[in-house]
């Protein structure tokens, strides 16, 4: 299987990178698929004040920047493509690219980020990328000594418009809610109100873009009157939030209401062998530090379902006897004696059957493939196939029984 990835990453921005990292320092064999360009959106995100040890003229670039040479240095492989199937269900993983290239891996992780939201108003589309857009870092130099107008209040909208003001002559902020009031973060919010070059319309929202090549004009209406009125703008500026871009994955792991990727603590999904990381999965908050922890925990529950999943393969489904599974945990004292039933059991057996432990805290896996939702439990396998078995506590004539039946 040396032409199988270990551990196969979708997508290249901080949850992807860090998953290559981890994966990288674990040995194992990982490689990470990005579309566009490594470094997702935090790559376009000119100023970063808020990660972790970079906080004086940080830029998104540079940090990522790092992020690629460290999955680089521990050996994550960065493949070029665009994903346009997945098969996740079985031992092994299938990621189909646009060129037709199958990458095979024996477990996933799905960091395939979001994108801008669209308002959907008349004229957004049809200018979009000849006036409209949804990008400081990759626009702004387009705007020099012109004027502009950002749509949104939240972090992403307050922290790019100041980004814009490098450029533009001046930004206009349209904003949905009474004046002073921002969704935005405190810090982030004082340093916008003391921007020069930033101006204020407040309880507005924005009901069209117009221009015939270029954008010329918006129209705004307040929310609160209903009037309408025109500004004169060479530029308007989306930042009203994003959506995952989770097509893809419809009917093939768990998503929410949203098309968020539903995980849990270890960034599981529902599909063996496949997790979740950054801005994709249901979280409380999208930010480059915690897509980065989300892609250090996938990797670290990746590396150890790969471990538990290869020693029950060796132990278990290939033994040449019968093996006997013994379900346990160490806090559970019904479980422990019922292990010493089962080993006095199998030593009376020596040779013809072999016990194997299995602590279902450390191998839920294991536990959830048999189906062992209470122990203590007991599942014997004889040829990889179920041969028998005993759920709840049992005797030593129970366990003789099904011995006797082999």
């Amino acid at each position: 299987m040396s032409d199988v990835y270990d551990l196969l990453i979708v997508g290249g921005g901080p949850g992807g990178l860090a998953a290559g990292i981890y994966g990288g320092r674990a040995r194992l064999k990982a490689a990470v698929i990005e579309k566009g360009r490594v470094g997702g959106q935090a790559a376009t995100t000119e100023e970063v004040e808020n990660y972790p040890g970079f906080f004086e003229d940080s830029t998104g670039p540079e940090i990522m920047a790092r992020f690629i040479a460290q999955a680089e240095h521990f050996g994550a492989t960065l493949i070029k493509g665009t994903v346009t199937d997945l098969e996740l269900a079985g031992d092994v993983k299938k990621v189909t690219l646009k060129t037709g290239e199958e990458l095979l891996g024996r477990a996933v992780v799905l960091s395939p980020g979001v994108e801008p939201r669209m308002l959907n108003i008349k004229g957004e589309g049809r200018l979009r990328g000849k006036g409209v857009s949804y990008c400081a870092t990759c626009d702004a130099d387009f705007y020099e000594e012109l004027d502009i107008v950002v749509v949104g209040n939240g972090d992403a909208a307050i922290e790019e418009a100041i980004y814009l003001t490098k450029f533009a002559e001046s930004v206009t902020m349209i904003v949905i809610h009474d004046e002073g009031i921002l969704d935005c973060n405190k810090a982030s919010a004082e340093k916008a109100f003391k921007n020069q070059k930033i101006k204020w319309i407040w309880n507005t929202v924005l009901d069209e873009v117009v221009g015939d090549e270029l954008v010329e004009s918006v129209v705004l209406r307040n929310i609160k009157t209903g009037a309408l009125s025109t500004l004169e703008t060479n530029g308007v500026f989306f930042f009203v939030g994003r959506i995952p871009r989770t097509e893809l994955l419809l009917g093939k792991v768990g998503l929410d209401e949203h098309g968020y990727i539903i995980v849990n603590e270890m960034m599981e999904t529902d599909v063996p062998g496949v997790y979740g990381a950054g801005d994709a999965v249901v979280k409380y908050l999208r930010q480059i530090v915690t897509a980065a922890a989300d892609g250090a925990i996938a990797a670290v529950a990746a590396e150890k379902y790969l471990t538990e999943m290869d020693d029950f393969r060796e132990q278990v489904l290939e033994s040449d006897v019968p093996v006997l599974m013994a379900f346990w945990s160490p806090v559970s004292e019904a479980s422990i004696h019922a292990v010493t039933i089962l080993e006095n059991a199998t030593g009376k057996h020596l040779g013809d059957v072999k016990l194997y432990k299995i602590d279902t805290y450390r191998y839920m896996k294991i536990s959830a493939i048999y189906n062992v939702s209470a122990i203590p439990a007991a599942v014997l396998v004889r040829n990889g196939e179920i041969a028998g078995r005993l759920d709840g506590e049992f005797t030593p004539d129970d366990v003789r029984r099904l011995l006797d039946s082999l």
